[in-house]
């Protein structure tokens, strides 16, 4: 890795994932210090989801366009902090409608550039990617574990602060990445297929489906998993270490991805994925009470997002060229956010009425609905794009 840099790379992932870590787990919490219900909270958390549906698009088609893919991320690492802070101003929920709307807009125009720049660096060894994104994780486990400890101690009151601070950091770290080759050429569309005839495909399009079913699975677990476990008696510093385990293990599949993916296809990993999730959320709305069952549930992580976002990363690389790569994530990120925002909906109306046994239930059933999907419309001896997805 001495031909690309590294720790700079490495450093923005652990600032963006960092801030993924104080949004997840304490986002509704702060919310429901607030004084909102859950069917609010809801509502709330959807809203940056339904960003993730619209921005990514925007910006992933102004990368292929331009070429400038770091501009976009430095710009949107700014924008991202300027609008969050608005907070300070009020906090009533039609204003945080408006600062979950706003800040969520440039966050999500972030990632989907700065994976094609990782993947530019990496040029010839992409299996490598996961030893670079290996440290969003280190930063989602430290922030869960310092803010959890936090407000264990002195209270929710500052967490908008802490929040700002990381936003800060993500926007310092993307100022030391450099550009690339052709970073900052007019055009850098590739000869070949356009965005239509790609997701026309049968393999492209199942795929995005899948991916978008695997989100809602996720709702409950990223809009109410805090709010669940305290309800089961488990403190914030608690909380946050069980959220760290998860995270702890998803990096040791990261770890190991580059091995995987040599032993078995990107067909074989994803559709593990679906199973092994599946069964998370259900063993999570039936078993949380007892802490042996918890923790396995969280060493679960390492599928439901380990193993599916790395596979899910090498099969949007294998079917899009160059010159439609940011494209194909801002499609990813995209999907991903219907995926999360219908997640967060039905969580936040499910759970007072129905709760968690059931909701959790829901959310299994997405997940196996996406992985017979996928078993079907992605089959063994399909190839598309000189791909081998069996």
């Amino acid at each position: 890795m001495s031909t690309m840099p590294y720790w700079r790379l490495s450093n923005f992932y652990f600032f963006y994932f960092a801030l993924l870590g104080a949004v997840a787990p304490f986002m509704p919490l702060y919310l429901e210090y607030l004084g909102f219900s859950p069917a609010r909270i809801g509502e709330l958390l959807a809203l940056p989801m339904l960003m993730r549906c619209l921005a990514p698009n925007l910006w992933g088609w102004l990368g292929d366009r331009t070429g400038r893919r770091l501009l976009i991320v430095r710009w949107g690492a700014l924008l991202t902090l300027a609008g969050f802070a608005l907070i300070f101003i009020r906090q009533d929920y039609g204003w945080l409608v408006l600062v979950m709307l706003l800040h969520a807009f440039f966050w999500h125009a972030i990632l989907p550039q700065f994976e094609v720049l990782t993947f530019t660096h990496l040029r010839h060894q992409p299996e490598r990617y996961s030893k670079i994104r290996v440290w969003g994780s280190v930063g989602f486990i430290v922030t869960v574990v310092l803010m959890g400890w936090s407000f264990d101690l002195y209270g929710l009151g500052g967490y908008p602060l802490l929040v700002c601070l990381i936003m800060l950091g993500i926007l310092a770290s993307s100022m030391l990445v450099p550009a690339t080759a052709g970073e900052y050429s007019r055009r850098t569309h590739a000869a070949g297929d356009g965005i239509r005839t790609i997701l026309q495909r049968r393999p492209v399009w199942i795929f995005y489906l899948g991916v978008m079913l695997m989100q809602v699975s996720h709702g409950p677990y990223y809009s109410f998993l805090s709010i669940y476990l305290g309800e089961l008696g488990y403190s914030r510093t608690v909380t946050g270490w069980l959220w760290s385990l998860g995270v702890l293990a998803e990096i040791v599949l990261f770890l190991l991805m580059p091995r995987i993916l040599l032993r078995f296809s990107v067909r074989q990993v994803l559709l593990a994925s679906f199973a092994l999730a599946a069964l998370r959320w259900l063993m999570l709305g039936h078993l949380a009470d007892q802490i042996i069952w918890l923790l396995l549930i969280q060493l679960l992580h390492a599928a439901t997002f380990g193993s599916f976002h790395t596979g899910a990363m090498q099969f949007v690389q294998q079917q899009f060229p160059v010159g439609r790569q940011g494209m194909g994530q801002a499609l990813y990120v995209s999907l991903s956010g219907v995926g999360a925002a219908v997640g967060a909906l039905y969580a936040g109306y499910l759970w007072q009425p129905a709760g968690p046994a059931t909701t959790f239930t829901v959310a299994s059933a997405a997940a196996a609905l996406a992985g017979v999907i996928l078993f079907f419309g992605l089959r063994r001896e399909q190839h598309e794009s000189s791909v081998c997805i069996s």
